[in-house]
């Protein structure tokens, strides 16, 4: 029998005590690597799989570092009155844990067999049975659904979203929660007739119920220039709070629960 606590992956951050990403109080397990380069990723020391130094405040730092599935399990358990008390627990995020389907597949049912909640954020650009293996140990799949025009997505992202579209149609049939999440990237998908068709396309699948409109923000600015590299979005600002709303109607109109935000 496989000893799961000892598989290994590379990741550059955990955060303790976030309220989004999943119910309750969380720990957040950022793991390296991911397949699409979207154009306003907020986290791009988390793109390649390498380990990469990033200039931060002056200083450079290492991004990222090899730990194994007890590692991150002995910071995780640290919190766990927080999670009882609150219905919170694990997250995986990145990147797109997808692209560590083994160590992620071991983090999740290990944590599972400690009793602890399970949420993981994810594109779905993979295999069908890479996420098949890890949906029995996930209480919550948080999944992006950026844009229903292939071209368009590939366009912003370098992917087409043909697979990730199939994919969400079998997460929801298989999957004990999903909710959907689209990020709200003006030029990208901010119109109303976008956001429709996204929660058309969600309001379609099996169990789902909720989606969660996040507003497009410039925090990771700064990391494209650590990285020394162009940051693609310029100076677009954010939408406004009353666009927001506007797009929030549109999904409701389509029977779904609406968020802001995650």
């Amino acid at each position: 029998m496989l000893d799961y606590l000892n598989v290994s992956g590379r990741i550059f951050d955990i955060q303790k005590f976030s309220v989004h990403d999943g119910p309750g109080i969380r720990t957040i397990v950022f793991l390296k690597g991911c397949a699409l380069r979207c154009k306003w990723c907020c986290n791009p020391e988390s793109q390649k799989f390498e380990i990469q130094t990033m200039l931060q405040g002056g200083k450079e730092e290492t991004i990222g570092r090899d730990v194994t599935v007890a590692e991150v399990l002995s910071i995780v358990k640290q919190d766990m009155p927080y999670y009882r008390r609150s219905g919170g627990g694990m997250t995986l995020s990145g990147g797109e844990m997808l692209c560590q389907h083994e160590f992620a597949y071991a983090l999740l049912r290990s944590a599972k067999e400690s009793y602890i909640n399970t949420a993981v954020e994810t594109t779905g650009f993979a295999s069908y049975d890479k996420i098949e293996k890890l949906l029995p140990y996930i209480d919550t799949v948080l999944m992006d659904i950026k844009h229903t025009d292939s071209a368009k997505h590939k366009l912003f992202t370098t992917q087409p979203n043909e697979l990730i579209l199939e994919n969400a149609v079998k997460i929801a049939e298989n999957a004990n929660k999903l909710i959907i999440r689209v990020p709200v990237i003006p030029t990208f998908n901010d119109t109303e007739a976008e956001i429709a068709g996204i929660a058309k396309f969600a309001s379609g699948l099996k169990n789902v119920e909720e989606i969660n409109l996040l507003p497009y923000h410039r925090f990771g600015k700064d990391k494209y220039d650590g990285l020394d590299r162009e940051y693609l979005m310029g100076d677009i600002p954010s939408p406004t709070d009353e666009h927001m709303q506007k797009l929030k109607a549109v999904a409701e109109s389509y029977g779904l629960k609406c968020k802001i935000g995650g």
